[in-house]
C-alpha cells in the first residue's frame, strides 16, 4: 500500500511535514501526487478501503453527551434547591412530615419538569443528526460513483455540481465557472468564485480560491478536487472542537437566582441565629428555641419559587417548540429574552439567506410579488390589486427567460414541516 499523508492535516492551519507550504499555496498536481492519488482515475477501491480503516470515517466527532442520570442529578444543582433540600431534611427530623413532604415534592417536581424537557430536546437533536446523510460523487477506479460522504478518504477525487454540499476540505484540481457559498465559515453571504491556481501562502481562509471547504454549498458551475482533510481535521471540524472545548456560561436568570439564593440563605441564617440568641437570653429552653429558629428558617424559604420559575420556562420552551425551535436547556429560553443587542455583520447570518424577487418591471408595468422566502404561496399584484399572472404576456415571457437560464429546481423537503428548498 502506498504511503499517504494522514487526513489529520488541517487545511490552512497545519501542513504535511514533507513540504513547507500549506495546501492552498501548492500546485494542484503536486498535491495530488503527494496524496498518492490520480486526477483522472482516483483511488482504487482497495486503496480507499485501506485508508478508511487507517484514518477513520469522514465524520465530525460529536461532543459526548451526559448520561441520563447525570442530567437528572444536575436538575438539583442550584443554590435554592440546596436550601430546600436542607429545609426538607430538618423538617423531617423535627417530625413535621406534611411540611417535609411538600418541600420534597416541590423539589422533585422541579427536577422532573426540567429533566423531561431536556430529554425531549436531546432526542430531537439526535434524530436530526441521524437524518443528515450527505452523498458525494467520487472517482474510484476511473469511474464516478455516488457514495456516502462518511466513506470518503484523503486522496479521493470528488466531483461537485450545483446543489451539492462539499463533503470534505478539497484542493481544487479543475473548475468550470464554480461558485461556492461559504457563509457558514466566513459569514460572507455572497458566493465565492473558485479557481485551481495556487494562492499566496499568506492568504487568509476566505481568500483561498483553490480550496473548497466541507459544509459549504455549490451554487453554480462544476469542479473536481482532491480531499486533503476529512472529519475533525476540516475547518468546520476545528470549529466544532473549539465549541466543544468552550466553557458553559450561566444565563442571566441563573446568575440572578444564584445571587438571590445566596443572599436569602445568609439573611435567613442571620434571622434564625438572632431569634435563637434572643430566646436563650430571655431564659427559654434551648431545645425550644432551636426548634423555633428552624421553623422560622423553613418558613422564610420560598418553596414555590423553583417550581414557579421552572414552569414559566417550560411554557416558554413549549411555545418555541411550536415554532420549530428546539431548546435544549430551560434557562436558554430566558437568555434570548434578556438579549438587548445583537451584532451581525453579514446578511444570511440571522436571516434565512433566501433571496427572492419582490417586484418586476415589464412592458411599462410594475408587478409586485407577495409571499416570503422560497415558499410558493403568494400573489402577483398591480397597484395593490391581485391579478392572474398568466394573462400578462410580457410578465410571462420575462419569467420564462429567468426559468430557462438556470438549472435550479424548487423542491419541498420531506421531514422538515414542508419546507421548500432550491437545488441547483
Amino acid at each position: 500500500m502506498a504511503k499517504v499523508p494522514r487526513a489529520t492535516n488541517s487545511v490552512g492551519s497545519s501542513q504535511h511535514t514533507a513540504h513547507p507550504l500549506p495546501w492552498h499555496a501548492r500546485a494542484a498536481a503536486e498535491v495530488v501526487r503527494e496524496l498518492s492519488s490520480d486526477a483522472h482515475r482516483g483511488l482504487t477501491a482497495a486503496e480507499a478501503a485501506a485508508r478508511l480503516t487507517r484514518d477513520g470515517r469522514n465524520i465530525i466527532t460529536a461532543k459526548k453527551g451526559r448520561a441520563w442520570w447525570v442530567r437528572l442529578l444536575l436538575q438539583f444543582h442550584a443554590p435554592l434547591v440546596y436550601i430546600l433540600i436542607v429545609a426538607g431534611a430538618v423538617t423531617l427530623f423535627l417530625a413535621e412530615y406534611v411540611d417535609s413532604g411538600v418541600i420534597f415534592g416541590v423539589v422533585l417536581a422541579n427536577a422532573l419538569i426540567g429533566f423531561v424537557q431536556e430529554q425531549k430536546a436531546v432526542k430531537a437533536i439526535d434524530a436530526l443528526s441521524r437524518s443528515m446523510r450527505i452523498e458525494a460523487t467520487v472517482l474510484r477506479d476511473g469511474q464516478r460513483r455516488r457514495v456516502n460522504a462518511a466513506e470518503l478518504v484523503a486522496g479521493d477525487i470528488v466531483h461537485v455540481e450545483p446543489g451539492d454540499k462539499v463533503p470534505a476540505d478539497l484542493r481544487l484540481v479543475a473548475v468550470k465557472d464554480l461558485r461556492v457559498d461559504e457563509s457558514m465559515l466566513t459569514g460572507e453571504s455572497k458566493t465565492v468564485a473558485k479557481k485551481p491556481e495556487a494562492m499566496e501562502e499568506s492568504a487568509v481562509l476566505a481568500d483561498r480560491a483553490g480550496l473548497a471547504y466541507a459544509g459549504s454549498l455549490v451554487t453554480r458551475g462544476t469542479g473536481e478536487g482532491v480531499i486533503v482533510a476529512i472529519g475533525d481535521a476540516t475547518e468546520v471540524g476545528r470549529i466544532n472542537q473549539m465549541i466543544g472545548a468552550a466553557d458553559d456560561i450561566a444565563t442571566p436568570l441563573t446568575r440572578k437566582i444564584a445571587g438571590f439564593s445566596k443572599l436569602l440563605l445568609w439573611l435567613i441564617l442571620a434571622v434564625a441565629v438572632v431569634a435563637f440568641v434572643i430566646g436563650i437570653l430571655r431564659g427559654n429552653p434551648w431545645e425550644e428555641m432551636f426548634k423555633a429558629a428552624v421553623a422560622l428558617a423553613v418558613g422564610a424559604i420560598p418553596e414555590g419559587l423553583p417550581a414557579a420559575v421552572t414552569i414559566m420556562l417550560a411554557v416558554g420552551v413549549s411555545r418555541m417548540a411550536r415554532r420549530k425551535a428546539i431548546i435544549r436547556k430551560l434557562p436558554a429560553v430566558e437568555a434570548l429574552g434578556s438579549t438587548t443587542v445583537i451584532c451581525s455583520d453579514k446578511t444570511g447570518t440571522l436571516t434565512q439567506n433566501q433571496m427572492t424577487v419582490r417586484a418586476a418591471w415589464a412592458a411599462g408595468t410594475e408587478y409586485e410579488f407577495t409571499g416570503a422566502g422560497y415558499d410558493p404561496a403568494g400573489e402577483v399584484r398591480i397597484g395593490g390589486a391581485a391579478i392572474a399572472a398568466d394573462e400578462h404576456l410580457a410578465l410571462v415571457e420575462m419569467l420564462s427567460c429567468g426559468a430557462l437560464c438556470n438549472d435550479a429546481a424548487l423542491l419541498q423537503k420531506e421531514g422538515t414541516g414542508g419546507r421548500w428548498e432550491t437545488h441547483g
